[in-house]
């Protein structure tokens, strides 16, 4: 009898991974008729599921093996490691079975940025090489203001990173949202942060003027 826990894996290994039944049966360390009659019992086709011998499946409870010890371990190195044990096969099908194998990494979990209207703005210059102006080659930046809650972006572009020009992209910027976000979030800008200890900051004096 195989647990329901057991079920829920083949039947997630078959569908989703869309391994074979002998991987599954090797993996798991059941036979393959057990993993035939767990998918035969899902409406899967009996004929689609029949396993087709491979000379890799002797080996795979060894790959199995390794890339839990080793998750980054080469394909290269396991085939000539393989080969060394028997494996009579080539290289190119034994690379698409480690891909199978290989133990995927954990997903990493996120948390979505939530902010009221008018709440909050993310602030940034943007580069964009050179801009020829007559004889002279200036830089070409871009002023950024995002509003958190919908993304309304405004930019505006300068020959430039000057403070001037910082203060000019924050006026029109205001005007153009018809109004001020409550909190502006600068990511170490030199033309934002002087000099940072710890948790503090000292702001540029001429951005903080434009704050009264």
């Amino acid at each position: 009898m195989i647990a329901k826990e057991k079920e829920a894996e083949i039947l997630r290994l078959y569908h989703g991974e869309k391994w074979p039944v002998g991987t599954i049966a090797a993996q798991l360390g059941l036979h393959h008729t057990n993993v035939q009659r767990v998918l035969g019992q899902a409406g899967v086709d009996p004929k689609v599921v029949a396993p087709r011998p491979s000379m890799v499946d002797p080996f795979v409870p060894f790959i199995v093996e390794q890339l839990g010890k080793y998750p980054s371990l080469r394909s290269s190195r396991l085939f000539g490691m393989l080969k060394e044990r028997g494996y009579p096969g080539g290289p190119d099908h034994l690379r698409r079975v480690i891909g199978r194998l290989r133990p995927k990494k954990p997903a990493e979990a996120f948390q979505r940025l939530r902010t009221l209207p008018g709440e909050q703005a993310q602030v940034d210059w943007a580069h964009f090489g050179k801009l020829t102006v007559g004889r002279a080659l200036r830089p070409l930046w871009a002023f950024v203001m995002v509003l958190s809650y919908s993304q309304r972006l405004f930019l505006r572009f300068f020959p430039g990173a000057a403070m001037p020009f910082f203060v000019r992209g924050h006026v029109e910027a205001f005007a153009d949202f018809n109004g001020v976000p409550r909190v502006l979030l600068y990511d170490n800008l030199k033309s934002a942060v002087v000099e940072r200890h710890g948790d503090a900051i000292r702001f540029h004096p001429t951005l903080l003027a434009l704050c009264y």
